[in-house]
């Protein structure tokens, strides 16, 4: 007699509501453990100064290189009573990025964005092929940079040298995962999938499971988080295209529609 399927398991490394809703619609069992906390930061002065600045329209672009940093940003600025000038320039590493600029501050444009490389160096690269006056008005602008207090110099280092001043001050905290109680004991009764949205969760996942997990299939949110796992030893299998919760969903359903459930009693 045939054994009832189950449905596939994946592991989510990050709060993500939206994509857990998602792939329960979809009949996947979907397991959050997020492998990274960020939190406010301890000391927000340097902070609270730069929105200061910023505020009083003495900033010329204000960069952001994840959603993390965008929501931090706005909330220190609904908790501050200011927020961007309509005049500022703003650039986006991405589309999830772009998504939580459009939330946090519905009547700001994005003035750079890459096109396909939605990383680091592809928003430098982005800034370095922009034609007239946005190339123009980058050479000797004043730019705010808020970042996390891991974030590499990438892109610092990278519009520094095109010309513009780049004021990069932390606008959030991450930390690793206090406990890996439950990851571990989601690698024990089997997964399917697991998704990355960062490279500091994909360094976190590994410090806290070791070598577990290593054979099962990843899919990430973009580039970036596809360079950190395969360096990790993992099997990087899908990258979102575009780098949204939609791209993350339909890759993990376009890898998952070609496995076959495992029976109910059938150790994964």
């Amino acid at each position: 007699m045939s054994r009832p399927l189950v449905p596939p398991r994946v592991l989510v490394t990050r709060r993500w509501p939206e994509l857990m809703a998602r792939l329960e619609a979809a009949g996947i069992e979907a397991v959050e453990v997020p492998a990274i906390e960020t939190h406010p930061v301890i000391d927000s002065s340097a902070l609270d100064a730069a929105l200061g600045e910023l505020a009083a329209a003495r900033y010329d672009w204000l960069v952001f290189t994840s959603a993390n940093a965008v929501e931090s940003v706005a909330s220190r600025c609904r908790a501050l009573g200011v927020g961007p000038p309509p005049a500022v320039r703003i650039a986006s590493v991405g589309p999830a990025t772009t998504a939580a600029i459009r939330e946090a501050w519905p009547a700001a444009a994005v003035a750079i964005q890459p096109v396909e490389d939605f990383r680091a160096a592809g928003l430098v690269e982005a800034f370095a092929r922009a034609g007239g006056s946005t190339a123009a008005a980058l050479a000797g602008s004043r730019v705010l940079l808020p970042v996390s207090d891991r974030a590499r110099d990438t892109v610092e280092t990278g519009l520094t040298a095109l010309g513009a001043h780049v004021d990069r001050v932390v606008a959030y905290e991450t930390a690793a995962l206090r406990s890996g109680e439950r990851l571990r004991e989601a690698l024990q009764r089997g997964l399917d999938a697991i998704v990355f949205a960062s490279p500091s969760a994909v360094e976190a996942f590994r410090e806290a499971a070791g070598g577990t997990g290593e054979r099962v299939a990843v899919v990430v949110m973009g580039p970036t988080t596809a360079e950190a796992a395969q360096a990790a030893g993992m099997s990087v299998h899908a990258v979102a295209q575009p780098s949204t919760t939609e791209g993350v969903a339909e890759a993990l359903l376009r890898m998952l529609g070609g496995r076959r459930a495992a029976p109910a009693d059938e150790p994964r």
